[in-house]
């Protein structure tokens, strides 16, 4: 069953901490780089658009005084 591309998955993997969101099924293809506050994410090569993150020590990012996470757009929908 194919995805549709509008849809954004996420998944939260409690042993580890990691939040995974991401729209489509990955691909070896895709390109990854780290952010600076712990953040993954992937992109298509040929378009550069974002199709998901992975968000490392999800859960204890609460213990912080800043919480917030900057992520670049996905565009979600068409």
């Amino acid at each position: 069953m194919k995805q549709k591309k509008n849809i954004l998955n996420v998944f939260y993997d409690k042993e580890a901490d990691i939040l995974y969101m991401s729209q489509g099924k990955p691909s070896a293809r895709d390109e990854t780089s780290e952010t600076e506050d712990e953040v993954v994410v992937r992109k298509d090569p040929k378009t550069g658009e974002v199709k998901g993150f992975t968000i490392l020590n999800f859960l204890k990012r609460a213990d912080r005084k800043s919480s917030t996470i900057t992520l670049p757009s996905l565009s979600i929908g068409a």
